[in-house]
């Protein structure tokens, strides 16, 4: 029997793991190695906070490619759901738990072979990946941290976003630091006279100051990052003409930017938000990226990544409401600055930010989390599995270092340069690659995309046997308005 080895039980993993396990018609043991968090949920959707919504409606957070209304033909299936017309059921923003749910309930129906047409079966290891080294038979030979192996024919890399980047040696052991925002700092909050610090605007940063409302904590936040910005709300649009010409990818980035700027300039003449400029660019952004050189991806994230970001990465209405009256009230403040250093007095946590004009202000803090999101250096990986893989040469740094160097077809591509045949990678590994490759949108279609591939390359789908499900790119990544 063929063996596909998954390292990753998160959304990516756990999709990819199904599409195999679905669309083959011949026996195939599918090994899905997941480790930190419960599997099929990963850091996303692991929270048991009712208050840490999904930050997209309901109506394009189906799971399937091929079944647009898949997540919410679950959802009727839940009582406290059903009842629900389906107007406000497609608008409504889900707690990120329930997600899980659904995410859990799909791998469930695939774990066993369904019938003699789907005899494809799932095994879960709980374990961590340390390692993987290659025979002379081509098979992958996974090590994991407890020293077990284990072979594979092909291997794919499912690991999702890499861990924050480690600020200050000497803050991150104290009992007032908090290295990421996933940790047990629900034990750390300060009493209320002191003020509560996140390094970072983003939306982990609103996943924390809900979680400090919903627990009625009367103290102050201090929000830091280096553009001051934070997360914009979601909206309904209007239709806009097609602004884009046939080949968007060939504009480059220069012409890009004058054409994007130029329709949000007439957007907002017209009382409308410019996030539809944004909106209208998705499906085309990847091709875009690959198509630029690498002095212009280096431009863009210097210069507009962090605006492209708060743009695309938009909110519920009501939360983004509650995030504006608390900074209106003195409840939360976002501070714009660097961070330029962090250090210990006592029971407490210094940041030293440093302003545009280069003056410098120290905040002190009970309790400061970090939330400036994934560590975007990937040569300077703290995860022992890419560190083993950098040092064999098995995989290489993408040219900007967010990432794994992955081909078109997901086709890990090794230190000398070449594709490999036998380990494969998809999801936020590859954002130096793609750019937008975080969003469920892409990571529904990348797992199906990958399962298909997969399933080519070991052979192990009966001649004839037609398995392939058509998802064009520009249906695979919906628009959010």
């Amino acid at each position: 029997m063929k063996k596909v080895a998954i390292i990753g039980g998160g959304f990516s993993g756990t999709m990819a793991a199904v599409n195999l396990a679905r669309l083959s018609d011949s026996p195939l043991c599918i090994q899905l190695i997941n480790d930190k968090y419960p599997l099929g949920r990963g850091v996303a959707y692991g929270t048991k906070r009712e208050e840490h919504l999904l930050n997209v409606a309901a109506r394009n957070m189906s799971a399937v490619p091929d079944h647009a209304n898949h997540f919410l033909d679950w959802l009727r299936t839940r009582v406290d759901y059903s009842d629900l017309p389906d107007p406000q059921l497609r608008e409504t923003y889900v707690p990120r738990r329930i997600y899980g749910d659904y995410l859990r309930s799909i791998l469930s129906t695939y774990m066993q072979p369904i019938d003699s047409h789907h005899p494809a079966e799932i095994q879960v290891i709980e374990n961590e990946a340390v390692d993987i080294e290659f025979n002379f038979d081509g098979c992958a030979v996974i090590t994991l941290k407890d020293g077990t192996t284990f072979e594979a024919d092909r291997v794919l890399l499912a690991t999702g976003n890499q861990p924050p980047s480690s600020l200050d040696d000497e803050a991150f052991s104290h009992e007032a630091y908090s290295p990421d925002p996933w940790g047990n700092w629900l034990e750390k909050i300060p009493d209320a006279q002191e003020d509560l610090i996140v390094l970072g605007t983003g939306l982990s940063m609103i996943d924390v100051f809900l979680t400090l409302s919903e627990l009625e904590w009367e103290g102050n936040m201090i929000a830091i990052s280096h553009n001051g910005m934070i997360p914009q709300a979601h909206f309904r649009g209007i239709e806009y003409p097609d602004f884009l010409p046939d080949e968007p990818e060939n504009l480059g980035l220069e012409n890009l930017v004058q054409l994007l700027e130029k329709h949000c300039r007439q957007l907002q003449r017209i009382g409308e938000n410019p996030g539809i400029v944004v909106d209208r660019l998705r499906p085309h952004t990847q091709r875009i990226w690959q198509k630029l050189q690498l002095e212009e991806k280096q431009e863009f994230l210097k210069r507009y990544a962090a605006r492209w970001n708060v743009i695309r990465h938009r909110i519920a209405q009501p939360i983004h409401q509650r995030i504006t009256e608390a900074i209106t009230e003195g409840r939360l403040r976002v501070v714009r600055g660097r961070i330029t250093g962090l250090s210990t007095q006592d029971d407490k946590v210094c940041v030293s930010v440093q302003n545009k004009t280069g003056g410098e202000q120290i905040l002190q803090g009970g309790l400061v989390i970090n939330c400036t999101g994934p560590n975007c250096g990937f040569s300077d990986t703290s995860v022992p599995l890419f560190q083993n893989l950098l040092k064999r040469g098995l995989i290489r740094p993408d040219e900007l270092d967010m990432g794994i160097d992955v081909g078109a077809d997901f086709a890990v591509i090794d230190g000398e340069g070449n594709h490999s045949e036998f380990l494969f990678a998809i999801g936020p590994l590859m954002k130096g690659t793609l750019w937008e490759t975080t969003a469920v949108p892409e990571l529904r279609g990348q797992a199906m995309r990958v399962a298909q591939l997969l399933l080519d390359d070991v052979a192990i789908v009966t001649p004839g046997h037609d398995y392939r499900i058509s998802v064009e790119e520009e249906h695979v990544i919906e628009y959010y308005i």
